[in-house]
């Protein structure tokens, strides 16, 4: 479920109701093919032109931009469906994009009625948590009570009868453990692709954790030792180590050692990493666990300040996240 700005998407709708200003919704219900718009990809645009999210892109969200002001400048219908193909060979609700596949939008002028599920759903996004969202003819409803099977599930017989039910909130965690600076420009820039990020450090005053108003949870250790019990296995959690110094960053691999991760990265030199992976190896440490770790970690761009660091560390991870399994 990462899909582009859903934070700033939903939380737009809520300012625009408590605003009373015409907003509308534009979700992609269901995608085939290489549409450039994945199925729960979202996009608000309000009467006064502000805008938050993306339904793909190109000519056709410009499309259905201009088209969502006209709707809400005329007060038209609330709401409609619209299948979009990007092929030029097809003869109808053509795209003006040749990138081949389909999407199916919805375009849902947002109700006052709306307000409390989207009040909702902005909370569950700022916290970390999940939930279940249906759209339907009713408009939008959210529950933190239910959760579906898949993440996804879209039913249509006609555009009167239909129901498309997601799981939002973050599939993705992203463990930063040290809350430098690198850390910092990192929590920055993994939030635009909404990670829920937690970030621990074992300095109590750090200005840098200070600073950090994007991380969902900071959490100061009194040793990185307590990891072990603080971060989870899974398929979907990402953790990178880049604490103060070399006996920090021990600490906290060895706490991580026997958890099985989508993604293990740690910062620091090639010298270091090297002295670090010698010991271990000394030590019995076998290979196949070594080999999990990416070390150093980062895609190999010459970076040197912290915000190219992390722009190193981010494409890796979205490399390693994108890979077919």
């Amino acid at each position: 479920m990462n899909k582009p700005k859903a934070l700033s998407t939903w939380q737009l709708i809520h300012d625009s109701l408590l605003r009373h200003i015409p907003v509308m919704l534009l979700y992609v219900l269901e995608s085939h093919g290489s549409s450039p718009g994945r199925q729960g990809f979202l996009m608000a645009v309000n009467l006064p032109g502000e805008m938050a999210g993306s339904i793909g892109g190109g000519i056709m969200e410009h499309k259905f931009i201009e088209l969502a002001k006209e709707t809400l400048r005329n007060k038209a219908a609330t709401l409609s469906i619209r299948t979009q193909y990007h092929d030029k060979k097809v003869t109808h609700n053509q795209s003006g994009m040749i990138c081949s596949g389909d999407q199916t939008i919805l375009q849902y002028c947002v109700q006052p009625s709306d307000a409390q599920s989207v009040q909702a759903i902005v909370n569950c996004l700022k916290k970390g948590d999940t939930g279940l969202l249906t759209l339907s003819l009713s408009g939008i409803q959210f529950s933190t009570d239910l959760l579906p099977e898949t993440d996804y599930e879209f039913t249509i017989r006609s555009e009167q009868d239909w129901r498309y039910q997601e799981r939002i909130g973050f599939t993705n965690h992203l463990f930063i453990v040290g809350g430098g600076h690198c850390a910092l420009a990192l929590s920055r820039i993994m939030s635009t692709m909404d990670f829920c990020i937690h970030v621990y450090d074992n300095r109590p005053d750090l200005h840098t954790m200070q600073l950090n108003d994007v991380a969902h949870d900071k959490t100061v250790v009194d040793d990185y030792a307590q990891l072990n019990n603080m971060i989870p296995s899974g398929n979907h959690q990402y953790v990178v180590v880049m604490t103060f110094g070399y006996r920090t960053d021990d600490q906290a691999i060895r706490a991580l050692f026997d958890k099985s991760f989508r993604y293990f990265g740690v910062l620091g030199s090639q010298t270091k990493i090297n002295t670090l992976f010698a010991g271990y190896r000394a030590e019995g440490i076998t290979e196949e666990k070594l080999n999990r770790i990416h070390a150093p970690i980062g895609l190999p761009i010459h970076s040197q300040a912290p915000e190219e660091i992390a722009v190193s560390i981010a494409a890796q991870i979205i490399q390693v996240k994108n890979k077919p399994e």
